[in-house]
């Protein structure tokens, strides 16, 4: 059977087509998010600057089962410690510090409008750590006097500088003059990922702003000494103090931040790879079924001759088998492709670290071709099923009129969906918000609008029954026609609207949760801070004294530093507490802050304290005179006293510091940015004019509006934002592709049934109309049951987010996709249905069916 079910495939080429298509693209599909998915298992972060080291000893970035924000550095004695260690040979400590090289008055390496390059900034490093990487002398000598340096080829070059020149370097926000003594490159002739600038080893240290302390420590083991067992006794020695790494993730102590991109890459692979496995394998499933139902005569002819269920089953699993193979293998390819399309965005984006690498082995394309093949054959098996358990002479019939479609298993399953995106609507609302939120959310539309479709052919007899008799107003007899062939077919329009339920709830419940999310963070943000203008560093912090400065500046009513981080409640236990622990914002003095406190005084906040927002004060047991204990972004724990609360404007949730407290624990170790609000009736030109006149002397720092203040504290929200458009892009694009193939198949089948009405007297054009009558109930079922379906998600996630059942978010996004559906609907079914009109009545209506 399956070798005359092959041989026969070239006379069925409009459902192997079908077949292969969507087969093709769900495996394309899951290959691309499997693609992320083991990149963010395998978290590979190849050392570069470090790369000569076996083993890297670093701080440890996790606290609990969260991961720490800036970079926890070690104390000076854990060399001569891990020194000790037997098998080590040498231990070489590293310092890294933000640097900028400055031509022109201009650093010659600009960062300010490329998020993609946020790890490619120049940092400086003491002489001993050289060889780690290892580099070699190019030209010139090492550093010997602290106002010598020694640059990479690659900023050497940018900045135009020779042996013996003057090079201007801004540390910790001061430009200095150093003397070039030499130019390094690493061996193999590559430039540093991250550009270097070495000084003295002394120097180093003092201008790191942490002389008692290294960033990491580079280990060369002795001969015959394995790596990973050297590692593992490091980290018995230093008690937990330190984490020793090898292999790829040497990289993580260059790069401490690349390792929030491995929960990245894994949520988004999550939320990439459950809708990618659900819309393909259902979308590929509707398809195959269709196209088997459209068999339904040939099936009940075979078995008329003699041919047994069995066989039937063997044919149908068989051809299913084989076009279902062929097509996902071959699917793997483009998958892949796509798959690394996906991580570069996500890189440029600013989501993922560029310092992590791009991982696909076998297992992401096993698993594609074993979902297609899953949907594939299920699909088959049961509707190879229904057609062997039926006679022949009720399959003849059933070929002409459907039989019942609301069998136990559509009731079963249905429930089964709808209750879970029930449940996930319930959990969206109850749940902490956080980071999360919209990973449990956004399925929830994608199971209701599977348990919809399932449902499909009852809903699609009720809108039938609502439009019956406008259509027939409108169209006449071919109205009248278009009304009694949907109902009943049922099951076949049911196919057709599948996909349009999945198109239409999909896209605009992501497009909306997206519209949700940023009035959101518009009203989380709102009123923390007063400003006018900002002062932005590029280089890595202020120099000391600019605050005093830009308080002098005519026109300046008040103005404070401003620094932001993460951290945790450490004392006491804090129930509200999520994985990411609290947003920690640092200011100096109350001028700025447009909150009021509800008890205490802002203007309090000096050394070591904290104000809480209200609620979490209550939460917290603690009020002003307390202490609870944090712990800041570089695991730091410290002490703080609660000086005040305040009832904070929006949803934000922000643990307010000094900014001396806070910036002392971070990885720059300086303020970055000044707050300025303007006295009343200044000239903002003015003002703005004299702040940028205030620090022309300070290479690297721009002068702009409030909106600088904004991007910097909207930057998780941008990356939600390409999150969600790069879900909708995918899975959208999928879904277009499976109306657009469903369609096709469906409407070609039926150019018999077309040369038939022709003969008893209907025109090509009442044909058409009659079609396009048919994708009118198509189309309105789809995206009413698809409305329904990004209901689910919409008002839950509104609830969390804007405490507002119906959020305020612009009209015009859904008519967008309505249109769109509507648009993809009369195009993928008027266009096959004037092709198959094309031919003489009597040719058609001898055609197969």
């Amino acid at each position: 059977m399956l070798s005359l079910a092959l041989s026969t495939l070239r006379y069925r080429k409009g459902g192997f087509v079908a077949t292969f298509v969507a087969m093709f693209f769900g495996a394309a599909l899951i290959m691309a998010c499997g693609g992320l998915m083991e990149s963010g298992v395998r978290d590979a972060v190849p050392a570069q600057r470090l790369a000569a080291a076996p083993v890297v000893v670093a701080g440890d970035q996790s606290y609990a089962s969260s991961r720490l924000a800036e970079r926890v550095r070690l104390d000076a004695g854990t060399v001569r410690e891990v020194a000790g260690v037997p098998g080590v040979r040498e231990a070489v400590p590293d310092v890294s510090f933000p640097v900028a090289v400055v031509r022109d008055g201009r650093p010659v390496t600009d960062l300010s409008d490329d998020v993609t390059r946020a790890d490619h900034r120049p940092l400086g490093h003491g002489w001993a750590s050289a060889r780690l990487a290892p580099y070699r002398l190019a030209k010139g000598a090492a550093p010997a006097a602290p106002g010598d340096v020694v640059l990479d080829a690659g900023l050497a070059a940018e900045a135009g500088a020779s042996l013996g020149d003057r090079v201007l370097v801004t540390v910790q926000g001061e430009p200095r003059e150093f003397r070039l003594t030499g130019v390094v490159r690493q061996d193999g002739g590559r430039d540093a990922f991250q550009p270097a600038v070495f000084f003295t080893d002394a120097q180093a240290r003092a201008l790191s702003g942490h002389p008692r302390a290294v960033d990491a420590i580079g280990v060369l083991p002795a001969a015959g000494t394995d790596a990973v067992a050297l590692g593992e006794r490091i980290e018995k020695q230093l008690g937990g103090k330190a984490v020793a790494l090898t292999g790829d993730q040497r990289g993580l102590a260059e790069f401490p931040k690349a390792a929030a991109s491995q929960r990245n890459l894994l949520m988004l692979a999550s939320i990439f790879g459950g809708w990618a496995v659900l819309v393909a394998m259902f979308g590929a499933s509707s398809t195959l079924g269709l196209t088997i139902r459209q068999r339904h005569r040939e099936m009940a002819l075979m078995k008329a001759i003699g041919t047994t269920p069995a066989q039937l089953r063997r044919m149908i699993l068989g051809e299913t088998l084989a076009v279902s193979l062929v097509a996902s293998v071959l699917g793997c390819l483009p998958g892949a492709l796509f798959g690394r399309l996906l991580f570069d965005k996500l890189v440029s984006a600013g989501i993922v670290s560029g310092a992590v690498e791009f991982r696909l082995g076998v297992l992401p394309g096993a698993v594609a071709v074993a979902a297609s093949l899953l949907a594939g054959v299920g699909a088959a098996y049961l509707t190879a099923r229904k057609i062997a358990r039926t006679r022949a002479t009720e399959a003849l019939s059933e070929s002409a009129m459907e039989g019942r479609w609301l069998t136990r298993a559509r009731i079963v399953w249905s429930i089964v969906f709808l209750v879970g995106g029930v449940a996930m609507a319930a959990t969206t609302m109850t749940m902490p918000v956080d980071d999360t939120t919209a990973g449990v959310a956004a399925p929830a539309c994608i199971f209701w609008a599977i348990g919809l479709a399932l449902l499909a052919p009852g809903f699609a007899k009720g809108v039938v029954a609502v439009l019956k008799v406008p259509l027939r107003a409108v169209s006449g007899l071919s109205g009248m026609l278009a009304v009694l062939n949907s109902r009943t077919h049922a099951q076949r329009m049911a196919a057709t609207i599948t996909p349009i339920v999945l198109l239409t709830g999909i896209a605009t419940g992501t497009l909306y949760m997206q519209q949700i999310e940023d009035a959101s963070n518009r009203a989380a943000h709102t009123g923390v801070l007063r400003a006018d203008d900002v002062l932005t560093s590029r280089t890595g912090g202020l120099a000391p004294g600019t605050l005093e400065k830009v308080r002098g500046v005519p026109g300046v009513a008040a103005a404070s530093e401003y620094v932001t981080s993460t951290g945790f409640v450490q004392e006491p236990k804090d129930s509200e507490q999520t994985d990411d622990g609290w947003t920690l914002q640092g200011v100096t003095g109350d001028g700025n802050l447009s909150v009021n406190a509800a008890a205490g005084s802002l203007a309090a906040l000096r050394g070591d304290s904290v104000a809480l927002p209200v609620e979490h004060a209550k939460s917290l047991g603690r009020g002003v005179g307390d202490t609870i204990t944090l712990r800041l972004g570089d695991g730091t724990p410290v002490k703080v006293k609660v000086v005040a609360t305040y009832r904070p404007e929006g949803l934000t949730t922000s643990l307010l510091l000094p900014a001396g407290l806070l910036a002392a624990h971070t990885t720059d170790g300086t303020p970055a940015q000044i707050v300025v609000r303007r006295a009343a009736g200044a000239d903002p030109g003015a003002v703005t004019a004299a702040l940028g006149a205030a620090v022309k002397d300070q290479p690297g720092v721009e002068v702009a509006g409030s909106e600088a203040l904004t991007a910097g504290r909207t930057a998780g929200q941008q990356q939600l934002a390409t999150i969600n458009y790069l879900v909708v892009g995918m899975i959208v694009g999928y879904t277009v592709i499976s109306v657009v193939n469903t369609l096709v198949s469906a409407t070609g089948r039926r150019r018999r049934e077309f040369g038939l009405q022709r003969l008893t007297g209907f025109t090509r054009r009442q044909v058409m109309t009659m079609m396009a009558a048919e994708s009118v109930l198509t189309a309105v079922t789809g995206i009413v049951l698809g409305s329904v379906a990004a209901a689910i998600t919409l008002f839950p996630y509104s609830v969390a987010k804007l405490d507002r059942v119906v959020p305020s978010v612009p009209v015009w996004i859904y008519w967008a996709v309505v249109a769109g559906a509507a648009v993809v609907t009369f195009a993928a079914t008027l266009l096959p249905t004037w092709r198959a009109t094309r031919f003489r009545p009597v040719e058609a209506a001898a055609s197969a069916a």
